[in-house]
């Protein structure tokens, strides 16, 4: 019993020091550099327990280990639950066909494109499915909602999140100026759509959207939110993926087919989604829940990057980084011509 009791609290402190670095993450991204950078908790959160992975980490019991993994694993699940919070499915409506249409292209190409680009250039397979789940949905979320449900190594996660961020942020403030500038030829309306069916995370969504003026950013957060919604089919298709693999290679103990394994989290975040669309809720609360929400992500992000150490990115290499410049050329391109020659046909 003493045992147990001893096991407990060593898991309570690595809970305890995930939460500080989400602390700290909140802290951090109030500072106007990052604000200006549209740097979420979560990408920070990441970066910080990557700092530490590479610095104090060998210093610390590994008793706390269990707690770190408990946040990268079950209050991510919880966090990706609460999620559904910030989306409704009024938004569907409201946007129209042409964004509905439009995201379900730019998904699936991304992520399907991706796998076999990744094939090509014969990169770890699962690091290909989640640098292309991360590009073609909503960014570190997607990222960590396909982790949970593949079940993959840490240290890939972190290297698929860390490609996301990068070109997602870049694409973030080339956007803005592109269409400024008019090189990218579009109405508001069409601005709107590809600017929310292409950008990576929602936080880089809502960064160029209000930097192009309110009309662009209503479509854009809307056409952005319904990418997210397309988590939860995405995640029931690589659960039976997961199952298949793990039949054909003969990973059951048993040597019989692998059980699919429901991603019940993504079920409870549509079923939240669901719920928060009858706005029973006063608003207010429901902000309190997505406020508390981001620290849960920031947790399990931080926790994340706690088991990434730089030797891992070295392993991984740079085909991670061509993979996501190559989708993102695809999401800029294939984005725009969608927006401007599709999305007419039926607005």
């Amino acid at each position: 019993m003493p045992k147990f009791s001893e096991s407990r609290i060593s898991m309570f402190h690595g809970i305890l020091l995930i939460a500080l670095f989400s602390c700290a993450a909140f802290y951090i991204g109030e500072a106007q550099f990052f604000k200006n950078l549209s740097f979420s908790p979560m990408i920070i959160g990441i970066i910080l327990g990557m700092l530490y992975a590479n610095s104090l980490r060998n210093n610390l019991p590994e008793t706390w280990v269990p707690g770190i993994q408990f946040c990268s694993k079950k209050i991510l699940r919880l966090g990706i639950i609460l999620y559904g919070f910030r989306l409704t499915f009024q938004d569907i409506v409201n946007v129209g066909v042409a964004g509905i249409v439009i995201d379900v292209i730019i998904v699936t190409v991304t992520i399907l494109g991706g796998v076999f680009i990744g094939r090509m250039l014969k990169m770890d397979r699962e690091t290909a499915l989640l640098t292309s789940v991360g590009s073609g949905i909503c960014g570190a979320a997607a990222v960590l909602g396909a982790e949970s449900t593949i079940r993959t190594q840490p240290y890939k996660t972190a290297v698929a999140v860390a490609t996301v961020v990068i070109f997602g942020t870049i694409s973030m403030f080339l956007y803005p100026v592109a269409y400024r500038t008019g090189i990218l030829d579009l109405t508001p309306e069409q601005m709107g759509i590809f600017s929310g069916s292409t950008l990576h995370e929602v936080a880089h969504a809502v960064g160029a959207g209000n930097a192009m003026g309110e009309d662009i950013s209503k479509v854009t957060v809307i056409v952005k939110m319904i990418r997210v919604m397309m988590l939860v089919p995405v995640l029931l298709i690589l659960a039976v993926w997961a199952a298949r693999n793990m039949s054909k290679s003969g990973s059951d103990a048993k040597g019989g087919k692998g059980k699919i394994s429901i991603p019940w989290f993504a079920v409870g975040f549509l079923v939240v989604i669901g719920f928060n669309s009858f706005d029973l809720l006063p608003h207010v609360v429901v902000d309190g829940i997505n406020y508390i929400d981001t620290f849960l992500l920031t947790m399990a992000m931080a926790a994340l990057g706690a088991e990434t150490s730089i030797d891992k990115f070295k392993k991984a290499g740079a085909k991670p980084f061509i993979l996501a410049f190559t989708l993102d050329i695809w999401l800029i391109f294939g984005g725009y011509i969608l927006a401007k020659y599709l999305s007419p046909l039926m607005l």
